[in-house]
C-alpha cells in the first residue's frame, strides 16, 4: 500500500490534509449559521450553500489555466494565502444586516479564488511526481492514498465545529436545541403559531442558566440567534489554523517535490523532455475527459447533498441521540483509533518481517481496546448535534481505502491471455459503476422516509417519530462505497490522459464539472418544501441510474479515445 510510493506523496497529502480540515470544519456547519443568523429557509440557503460550493469547484478552472502559464507551486501559495483573508473575514461576527451579509459574500468569493488556486494545482502536483517512468504504476494507489489524506483533516471537521459550537454557547449559559433558530426567527418575525410558542417557551426553559430561561421570549429569541451564530463564527475561525499548518508542511517538505513543480511552458525552457501529442490525439484525449466530466457532474450533485438536505433530515427526521453500538460513531476519537487499526491490520498481514508482523498486531489489538474503552465509557443514550453524521464520509474513505486499494490491487494481479494487463476495471468502468452505487444509497433514504411528514407540514420544527441514526449512518457508508470508485479514480485519470501543456487547465475542468454538481445540488433545497420527503431522494436516485448508463454507453469511444 505504502511500498514504492514518492516521498514527496506524503508532504503534498500532508498540506491537503490541513487545508481541508478547514473547509470541511467551515462546510458542516455553514449551512446551520445561514438559517440560524439570517433566518432563511431551505431554498435561500441552499442558493448560497450551492452557489458557493459552485464557485469553489469552478475556480480551480482558472487556477490551472493561470498555472499553465506561470508555474503549480506559485498559484498553490498564492492560494493559500487568498483562503486565510477569507477564513479571517468569515470568522468576523456581525450583524443579520445587510452589511454581514456583504462581509459573509466578500469572504466566500476570497475562499472560492484561493481554493482555485490551491486545490487543483497540488493535485497536479501529485500526478506529476507519477510521470516518472520509477512510480507510473503506483500513480492510481497514490491517489488513494492522496484522496484517503484528505478525509483524515474531513474525518474531524464536524467534531472539531461541533465542540467549538458547544464550548461558545455554554460560555453564554446556552445549550444547542435544533428547534430553536427556525422557531425564534418566527417568534421576531411575528409569524409563529401558537403551538410553536408553546414549543418555544418550552424549549428556552431547558437553558441551564436560570436567567436566559426566564427571559421574555423577545429577549431570549435574539440572545440565542446571536450567540449562536457567533459560536458558528468561531468554528469559521479554525480555518485559519489549519491553513498556517499547511504551509508550513509545504514549506518545509518542498524539496521532496520541487522536481515536480514544472509545467509544460517552465519544461521546454529547460530542456527538460515532454511527451508529445499529435493534433488528433490531443482532440480524442480531451473528448473522452469531456464526456467523463459531464457524466460525473450527476454524481456531485447527489453526493453534496452531506452539508444540506441530508443534515436537514439528520437535523429534523432523525434520532437527536444514540444508543447501543451506533454511539461509537459519534466520538471522533473512537473512529480515528478504528480508521488507525484498518492500516495496522493490513501491516500485519502485508510485513516482510515476523517482528513487524507482531508489532503492528499488537499495536491493532491496542487500538481496539482503546475504542471499545471509549464506548463504555460514552453516555447511554447519547447526546448526537445533525453537523456530526458528516464525519461518517471521510471516516469510511479514511478505513475503506486499504480495502479498496487491495481489491483493485489483486484484480490487477490477475493476468491470463485474455487480460494481459489484469481485471482492474478502467477509472472510465469504476466511475459508471459509482453511479448505480449511489443510487442504492439514495434508495435507502427513500426506505428512510416512508411515513414522515413533509418539510413543509412540520414548519421548523422536528418530526414527532425520527428515525434511528443508522438509517444515515448506512446511507454515507454506500454514497463512500461510490465516491472511491469515482473520485480519486477520475483524478487519476485526468492526470494521465491530460495532453501535457493542458494538465491543469483539464484538471481545473474536471472541478468545473463538480462545480456545475454543487450548483445543481441545490435542487432538493428549492423542493425541500415543495415536495414530499421521499420525491427529493427519489430524484437523486433516478438521476443517479441515468449517468451511469449513460457512462457504459459512451465506454467504447472513451476507451478508443484513451487507448496509448
Amino acid at each position: 500500500m505504502f511500498k514504492g510510493q514518492h516521498k514527496g506523496l506524503y508532504a503534498l497529502a500532508l498540506a491537503n490534509t490541513g487545508e481541508r480540515f478547514g473547509y470541511y470544519t467551515m462546510l458542516a456547519i455553514f449551512m446551520l449559521f445561514l438559517q440560524a443568523k439570517f433566518g432563511w429557509g431551505g431554498a435561500a440557503a441552499s442558493q448560497v450553500y450551492s452557489i458557493f460550493l459552485a464557485a469553489v469547484y469552478f475556480m480551480p478552472v482558472v487556477g490551472g489555466w493561470l498555472a499553465d502559464k506561470i508555474g503549480y507551486g506559485k498559484c498553490v501559495v498564492t492560494g493559500i494565502a487568498i483562503m486565510f483573508a477569507g477564513y479571517l473575514c468569515l470568522s468576523i461576527p456581525t450583524a443579520a444586516n445587510g452589511l454581514g451579509v456583504a462581509l459573509m459574500i466578500g469572504a466566500l468569493a476570497l475562499i472560492a479564488v484561493g481554493t482555485g488556486l490551491f486545490k487543483g494545482n497540488l493535485q497536479v502536483l501529485v500526478g506529476n511526481l507519477y510521470d516518472d517512468p520509477k512510480y507510473s504504476a503506483k500513480r492510481d494507489s497514490a491517489f488513494s492514498l492522496f484522496y484517503m489524506a484528505i478525509n483524515i483533516g474531513a474525518m474531524f471537521a464536524p467534531a472539531a465545529a461541533t465542540a467549538i459550537t458547544n464550548r461558545f454557547l455554554g460560555k453564554a449559559g446556552l445549550i444547542y436545541k435544533a428547534d430553536i433558530p427556525a422557531l425564534a426567527h418566527q417568534f421576531l418575525g411575528g409569524t409563529i403559531t401558537p403551538e410553536n410558542t408553546e414549543k418555544l417557551t418550552s424549549l428556552a426553559s431547558q437553558m441551564p442558566d436560570a436567567s436566559i430561561a426566564s427571559m421574555d421570549l423577545a429577549g431570549f429569541s435574539q440572545y440565542y440567534i446571536d450567540h449562536l451564530s457567533s459560536a458558528y463564527n468561531m468554528g469559521f475561525a479554525v480555518a485559519c489554523l489549519s491553513l498556517i499548518a499547511s504551509i508550513a508542511i509545504y514549506f518545509g517538505c518542498r524539496n521532496w517535490f520541487k522536481h515536480a513543480d514544472v509545467n509544460a511552458k517552465q519544461a521546454a525552457a529547460s530542456s527538460t523532455p515532454v511527451k508529445e501529442l499529435t493534433k488528433e490525439q490531443e482532440k480524442s484525449r480531451i473528448t473522452a475527459l469531456i464526456l467523463v466530466f459531464a457524466v460525473v457532474i450527476f454524481f456531485w450533485m447527489a453526493f453534496h447533498q452531506n452539508g444540506q438536505s441530508l443534515t436537514w433530515f439528520a437535523r429534523d427526521y432523525t434520532q437527536s441521540f444514540a444508543e447501543g453500538w451506533t454511539r461509537i460513531g459519534f466520538n471522533i476519537w473512537a473512529l480515528a483509533l478504528i480508521a488507525a487499526s484498518v492500516y495496522t491490520l493490513f501491516a500485519t498481514f502485508q510485513s516482510e518481517k515476523n517482528s513487524s508482523k507482531i508489532i503492528c498486531g499488537v499495536i491493532t489489538a491496542v487500538l481496539w481496546f482503546g475504542a471499545y474503552g471509549i464506548y463504555k465509557g460514552l453516555a447511554n443514550p447519547l447526546e448526537i448535534f445533525p453537523q456530526l453524521f458528516q464525519q461518517f464520509n471521510p471516516f469510511f474513505v479514511v478505513a475503506l481505502t486499504p480495502v479498496s486499494m487491495a481489491i483493485f490491487s489483486a484484480l490487477a494481479n490477475k493476468k491470463d491471455a485474455n487480460h494481459p494487463n489484469g481485471r482492474e476495471p478502467s477509472a472510465p468502468v469504476k466511475i459508471g459503476l459509482g453511479m448505480f452505487v449511489a443510487a442504492i444509497g439514495y434508495l435507502v433514504m427513500i426506505i428512510a422516509s416512508r411515513g414522515q411528514a413533509s418539510p413543509a407540514e412540520l414548519a421548523g420544527t422536528v418530526s414527532p417519530d425520527p428515525v434511528v441514526p443508522t438509517w444515515l449512518m448506512g446511507t454515507y457508508l454506500i454514497l463512500t462505497f461510490a465516491e472511491l470508485l469515482l473520485s480519486p479514480m477520475g483524478i487519476s485519470f485526468v492526470t494521465k490522459v491530460a495532453p501535457p501543456r493542458l494538465k491543469g487547465l483539464m484538471m481545473g475542468l474536471w472541478f468545473a464539472s463538480t462545480a456545475v454538481g454543487n450548483y445543481l445540488s441545490s435542487i432538493p433545497g428549492l423542493l425541500w418544501d415543495a415536495v414530499p420527503l421521499w420525491a427529493n431522494w427519489a430524484i437523486l436516485m433516478a438521476l443517479c441510474i441515468i449517468a451511469g448508463v449513460i457512462m457504459f454507453a459512451m465506454m467504447k469511444k472513451i476507451n478508443a479515445a484513451t487507448a496509448e
